[in-house]
Formats: C-alpha cells, sequence, structure tokens
C-alpha cells in the first residue's frame, strides 16, 4: 500500500484483522503470517479473504483456482492482504440420479458455515467468495451476508455450448438423450457421440439453470457487480471480471459497505422479477428464502408469485428455449435485462450495489464506461420487450391447495395455462420412479408423485434432473405431470412441481397419497389439489407412521435433523432478525 493513502489500516478500529497483526502482543501472530511470506506491507493493508471451492470433481470448478489468482492480484494491486483459503464441492450433474445428490444441498451450508468460521477464525477485514458448481453460490452469498463482513461475490463463470448435429448443447441434452435411448428414439451411436460433444472444456452447465441463475441474482441483489454474472469461464473478460472483483474488495473494506447496507426488502424483489423474467431455476426460489432468512429480511414463499404474476417472462433460454450464458453475454449481458425491467417500472432502481451505487446508478456507469449497447441495436430472437414478451407472467409460480398447504414451486417451460389432472403413481424414492419411466411404463395423463425426497425426508431434497430429463426424452413433455418433495435442477423442464410443503417425511399431504388417487395440477389457478376430502385425508393421517430415518449417523443423519422446511429455504442457521 502506497505511504500516501488515506486509509490507515493500523489505526482503524473497525477492523478484525487488528486482533491478529497490532500490537507487541501480536508478535506471535505475525511471526506465523511471515512464514508465509507476509512483510510489513502486507501486516499494515486490509486483511482480504479469498474464499475458493476450486476441485478436480466437476467442470464448474476446475478453472477456479486461475479465477481466484486474478483476483488475488487485483486485491494485491489495490492495496490489500490476499488470504486464500479453500473449500468444498459437489458436482450436481455427476452425482445427479444417485444417492450421492442427497450431499448437493447439505454442501450449501457446509461452504456458508466453513467460510463464516475461516472468516472468523482468522479475522479477516473483508472477503471474496469464488463460486462455480450450484450451490456454491448461495452457499458463499450465505456466508458474506452471515458475516456482514464487507464482501465481494465473484462467480467462475459458464462453461460454452458444445456442438451436436449443428446445433448448441449443453449437459441438459444429454440426460434427456438418456430418456430417448430408453425409449428407442435414440441409438447407442448417437447419445455416445452426444456425450462426447456436449461439454467443451470449464465453467458452469450453460443454460439458465442453477448456477447461472444465481448468478444472474448476485447482480441483482447488489452482491456482485453489474455485468459480472455473464463473462464465459475461460473468457480473458472473466479473468478481468475477477481482478476487479479484487480491487473493489479493498474499496468495501476501506468505506466498510456491508453486506447489510447492501440487502433490503427491494434488493430481494429485484432478484425474483429478474429470476422470473428469465425463467431462471426453481433452486432460486430456495436460495432467495435461505439468503432473506440469513439477511433478516422478510420474505415469504408467496412473494415469488405475486411478483411473477407482474413480471413477464422476456428472455427465453435452455431450457425452455435454445440460447445459452453466452449468448446473453453476447448482447450486453445481465444488465440487458435488468435495463429492460427498470425501463418498464418493474425494477428498484434505488437499491444499493457493492459498488455504492444504486442499480440505476450502475447501468449509467456501464453505458459510460463500457459501451452498453442500447436496446434498439440489440436483435435476438431468444430476448423479448417487455410489452410483447415471451409470456405474459414471469416464469415462476407457486401452488398450493390440499396437497401442498405450505407451498409448491413449478417453472413454467411452456404454455402458461398447463392443466392436468390424472392417476398418481406412487414411488418412494427416485430410484424407483427412474426405473418405471425407463421401462415403458408411463402412461399420457399419470401424475409421477416421488415423495420422501425432501430436505428431511431425503434427507438434502435431492435434484431429479435424470427422471424429468427421461421423462421427456420419452416423448411425455406435455402429458405427464411430475409431483415430488424433492427439488429440480435449473436444466428440468415440463410440468415438473417440486418442494412440496410439508413433506412426506413431517406427515405431508403429499404422504398420504396412494396409487390412483386423482390429482389436479392447475397452473392459471395456482393449485395442486388432490380429490379427497378432509375426513378421508384426516383419516389416512390417523394411519400414517413417520418412516424410519434413512441415515443413522454421520452428516447426513445430523442435516436430516436440522433442515427447515423448503417453504422457508431449507435453512439450517435461524439466521437473523434486523430492526
Amino acid at each position: 500500500m502506497s505511504e500516501d493513502s488515506e486509509f490507515d489500516h493500523g489505526k482503524d478500529e473497525r477492523l478484525p484483522s487488528r486482533d491478529v497483526t497490532e500490537g507487541a502482543e501480536k508478535a506471535p501472530h505475525r511471526a506465523m503470517f511471515r512464514a508465509m511470506g507476509f512483510d510489513d506491507e502486507d501486516l499494515s493493508s486490509p486483511m482480504i479473504g479469498v474464499a475458493n471451492p476450486a476441485a478436480d470433481v466437476t467442470p464448474c470448478n476446475v478453472h477456479l483456482d486461475d479465477v481466484a489468482e486474478a483476483a488475488i492480484e487485483g486485491t494485491d494491486e489495490a492495496g490489500g492482504m490476499p488470504i486464500e483459503f479453500g473449500t468444498i464441492t459437489i458436482s450436481d450433474a455427476i452425482s445427479m440420479g444417485t444417492e450421492g445428490m442427497k450431499a448437493s444441498l447439505i454442501s450449501r451450508e457446509v461452504i456458508a458455515d466453513s467460510v463464516e468460521l475461516v472468516a472468523f477464525g482468522e479475522r479477516v477485514d473483508g472477503l471474496v467468495t469464488v463460486a462455480g458448481c450450484d450451490k456454491n453460490l448461495p452457499g458463499m452469498m450465505m456466508a458474506a451476508i452471515r458475516t456482514d463482513l464487507p464482501s465481494v461475490f465473484l462467480y467462475g463463470g459458464s462453461i460454452m455450448p458444445g456442438q451436436h448435429e449443428g446445433r448448441d448443447v449443453t449437459i441438459v441434452q444429454v440426460f434427456e438423450g438418456v430418456g430417448a435411448y430408453g425409449a428407442g428414439e435414440m441409438d447407442a451411436e448417437e447419445l455416445d457421440e452426444l456425450e462426447r460433444n456436449a461439454c467443451p472444456g470449464a465453467g458452469s452447465c450453460g443454460g439458465m439453470f442453477t448456477a447461472n441463475t444465481m448468478a444472474s441474482i448476485s447482480e441483482a441483489l447488489g452482491l456482485a457487480p453489474l455485468g459480472s454474472a455473464a463473462p464465459p469461464a475461460e473468457h480473458h473478460e472473466r479473468y478481468a471480471v475477477a481482478r476487479e472483483a479484487g480491487e473493489l474488495a479493498v474499496e468495501v473494506v476501506e468505506a466498510q459497505r456491508r453486506p447489510s447496507d447492501i440487502l433490503s426488502r427491494q434488493s430481494f424483489e429485484n432478484a425474483i422479477a429478474l429470476q422470473t423474467a428469465i425463467g431462471g431455476s426453481t433452486n432460486g426460489v430456495l436460495h432467495l428464502l435461505a439468503l432473506a432468512r440469513e439477511a433478516g429480511v422478510d420474505l415469504e414463499i408467496e412473494d415469488f408469485d405475486e411478483v411473477s404474476k407482474r413480471t413477464p417472462k422476456i428472455a427465453d433460454m435452455q431450457p425452455g428455449g435454445d440460447s445459452v450464458m453466452n449468448d446473453l453475454h453476447e448482447l450486453g449481458g445481465v444488465p440487458i435485462v435488468i435495463r429492460r425491467l427498470l425501463d418498464a417500472g418493474l425494477f428498484h432502481g434505488d437499491a444499493t450495489t457493492v459498488t455504492g451505487r444504486t442499480i440505476e446508478e450502475e447501468l449509467r456507469h456501464l453505458e459510460e464506461e463500457h459501451g452498453l449497447p442500447d436496446d434498439d441495436e440489440i436483435d435476438a430472437d431468444f430476448l423479448y420487450p417487455v410489452d410483447d414478451p415471451k409470456e405474459e407472467e414471469g416464469a415462476i409460480k407457486i401452488l398450493s391447495g390440499n396437497l401442498a398447504p405450505d407451498g409448491a414451486v413449478l417453472k413454467a417451460t411452456g404454455e402458461d395455462q398447463f392443466h392436468h389432472e390424472g392417476p398418481a403413481r406412487i414411488f418412494e424414492n427416485e430410484e424407483d420412479a427412474m426405473r418405471y419411466v425407463q421401462e415403458g411404463h408411463v402412461e399420457s395423463g399419470d401424475v409421477i408423485v416421488i415423495r420422501n425426497e425432501g430436505p428431511r425426508g431425503g434427507p438434502g431434497m435431492r435434484e431429479m434432473l435424470g427422471v424429468t430429463a427421461a421423462v421427456v426424452g420419452a416423448g411425455h413433455e406435455d402429458d405427464v405431470a411430475l409431483v415430488t418433495d424433492g427439488r429440480f435442477s435449473g436444466g428440468t423442464r415440463g410440468p415438473m412441481i417440486g418442494h412440496v410443503a410439508p413433506e412426506a417425511f413431517v406427515g405431508g399431504p403429499i404422504g398420504l397419497l396412494e396409487d390412483g388417487d386423482e390429482v389436479t395440477v392447475d397452473v392459471p389457478e395456482r393449485t395442486l389439489a388432490v380429490d379427497l376430502d378432509e375426513d378421508e385425508l384426516a383419516a389416512r393421517r390417523e394411519e400414517w407412521d413417520r418412516p424410519d430415518p434413512a441415515y443413522e449417523g454421520g452428516v447426513l443423519a445430523k442435516y436430516g435433523r436440522d433442515f427447515d422446511s423448503a417453504a422457508d429455504g431449507a435453512v439450517t442457521n435461524p439466521g437473523v432478525t434486523r430492526d
């Protein structure tokens, strides 16, 4: 740090790092830092923790050491003392359809807890939270909110699309290819070719799936700078974004700009508006509820439906459409969508961002500094004007009724007017349902019900892209519904209703269903119901016994005991209440 800097770390009593760097009694602490190559200049600088979940277990994270290094360089050049530390990741795509997927949502909690512990224990002054695979993103944001340290969120970027038969493909097409293969609609040779070409390099899955949804949401919340979500993982702009995040981390420490100064009810309404406008993942509902709990902001599951009803869907990306995150990047990124919503009065332009500017000011800054294209210069068949949208309402629908008294979540990837009535086909786990689909037993009109896969019953609320993709791949995208107390991947499409609450394991009505019960899914009326009266449901409840926990010990048993309802974000941390 230069001698004429206005920021005097040694005299700023707000900084936690003084606990380990200042005073004669801290000589042993400084000695430990010196062993790692830090010098006097470093020790007089703000200490910035760089939380990095780099790993070789997923392409989403395999490049994050390089991304983190760029952030470290930016921090160092801005006069900070960067300290890198690691945490875990779980590959959702690789664990999908296996027992291992139960670890996915738990990893969100472990990431948040581990980053909080390091930040607290090592007395860092600020954070750059790096994220790749799906649960990294909410986990890192939860940690920043919980510690309330000045923080900058940094996404690792999206994978480029693969090419198959002259069209862009992602991992979702491979999952759907499995269903098509099982139905005899695709041969082994084509499936093999698809497998080999779908994922050409590093980065998170390419469509508007969970990682890209949460990266986009990080901009809307104000926790990441506008324009930081869309640059691809292996693009030079991704590393420019990372370097700028490191520089910004020093600035937010100097300004003592904390998540609690940024996040508000308006921030979360902005995040929901963006999520619904871009057709984002249903996981965004779960994670935004969890983030709001951490921030002490009043947010309920019904709020998603309220915002979605007034916010049209204006981006048609995978899985509903054909476009991927890189296509949005080439238009100008997430700020293009935010600007359209803001101009239509559907976004709170006065909400604060991590840069210290409001959303509206940040958009003007981008236009002036980086040449954000004018709206009339944008020509893309997947991005619609607000007054002539893809759909009149946003993609997220919250259903309720006697099957889901506390709510259930659907992402509309087709027409908004979906109505379905059919017999329930009951499965106590995902594997049995997958076998049923692959063996060709699914019939038009079925309602596949998968239960005891909720936050506590699973435990871990598995995503079910494997079985939903198999249903679609078998030709039943529009005539079969699937209902579960588990979750779906952001890549899921079709009438798939998840997050049913209360879940079966705690006595929710989904656990009382019997094979053949008539189930109604009515999207316009926001209804998920079974054709049974209250007396019959009460009689079945008297006969119901809670299943034995799936695990008696270890981490899955612990989180199975600790998880709250999906309607509240499936949190394990009670969070705080702000005045």
